[in-house]
């Protein structure tokens, strides 16, 4: 679901919203998103080009999971009615979104790379001339293995998941595919280059 409240705060001549690149990252659970992401995170520490956005989930934060801001289910409700989302979505029975401001970063022509599902794609394309998507994957074995040690989810829970990414396939310009089923320097080295890539596109004259 696209924050209805977001696309009325910007006029239709403001979209897309260029100069700067929106990376967004998807994939399977289990593929190691957060993993790769923080790598490339911890090695451009001082980059200011870049910017890691922090989700607003209706889930608690814990050492387990990434570091994301929380809201109540009823406070997400109406703070996306209130334009505080340049996008949101459902998944799992869950409410994701990303701040609005990040629509500005992108605008001034930083770098901005998210965590999102592969359904809000389309709407990503729409709203950010230069999209850049970036598909964690792994082999189904490391997927179940990863996914288990979670504890979150019963096996017939964890299988249903695996079933639903299996059938889900991207496609479109801008798609790049990187394997984290090996060692996460060799994925994040991957992150790395498509990051570099896209502070030279919105670094152009």
């Amino acid at each position: 679901m696209v924050s209805a409240s977001a696309e009325r705060e910007l006029s239709a001549a403001a979209f897309p919203i260029r100069d700067g690149v929106f990376v967004a990252v998807v994939g399977p659970s289990g593929a190691g998103k957060d993993t790769v992401i923080g790598y490339a995170r911890s090695l451009f520490a001082d980059e200011t080009r870049l910017e890691f956005v922090r989700r607003v989930i209706t889930r608690p934060s814990d050492t387990t999971s990434e570091d994301h801001d929380t809201l109540a289910d009823a406070a997400f409700v109406e703070a996306d009615a209130d334009g505080a989302f340049a996008i949101s979505w459902e998944a799992h029975g869950l409410r994701y979104g990303i701040p609005a401001e990040v629509d500005r970063s992108v605008a001034n022509g930083r770098v901005a790379i998210a965590n999102v599902s592969r359904a809000i794609i389309p709407a990503l394309r729409d709203r950010y001339a230069n999209l850049a998507v970036v598909e964690i994957t792994a082999s189904p074995q490391i997927l179940a293995e990863r996914l288990a040690m979670r504890g979150r989810e019963s096996r017939g829970e964890v299988l249903a998941r695996l079933a639903r990414s299996a059938n889900v396939a991207l496609s479109g310009p801008g798609v790049t595919a990187i394997d984290n089923s090996g060692p996460r320097e060799a994925a994040g080295e991957r992150f790395v280059e498509v990051l570099r890539k896209a502070m030279a596109f919105s670094a152009r004259p």
